[in-house]
């Protein structure tokens, strides 16, 4: 990836950009930018959770699926707390669960992880 391609919190931060109306990740750090290149994914997110909060919503859950045939249960907690701080709401308002497609496909494979994320915006 251009950044620093972390799929998880890409995913979350394209879950609140697509839940508040503005978008993609790709929309606001473009690829094509060189700024972006190898940039931390914690300092987006926290820029997109930045975004959300100026378009009038605030984050009040994350929930989000990790698909990977590495076991990922001992990283949970600080990926959950990592999220969290970077968009100012408890840890106990993000669940982070992962799975895998039992050897099937890319992820299956292991060549790659992929991941889904679905959040709830009040305004």
């Amino acid at each position: 990836g251009h950044s620093d391609a972390d799929v998880l919190l890409h995913a979350v931060s394209d879950a609140l950009l697509g839940a508040a109306g503005l978008g993609d990740i790709g929309r606001h750090f473009p690829d094509t930018d060189p700024k972006y290149k190898g940039a931390d994914s914690l300092l987006l997110l926290k820029n997109v959770a930045e975004k959300v909060a100026a378009a009038g919503y605030r984050v009040s859950n994350i929930d989000v699926t990790m698909i990977a045939q590495r076991p990922l249960k001992d990283f949970i907690p600080q990926m959950e707390a990592n999220i969290a701080l970077a968009v100012g709401i408890a840890a106990s308002r993000v669940n982070v669960k992962a799975t895998t497609e039992e050897r099937l496909g890319f992820t299956g494979t292991g060549e790659g992880m992929a991941c889904h994320a679905v959040c709830l915006l009040e305004e």
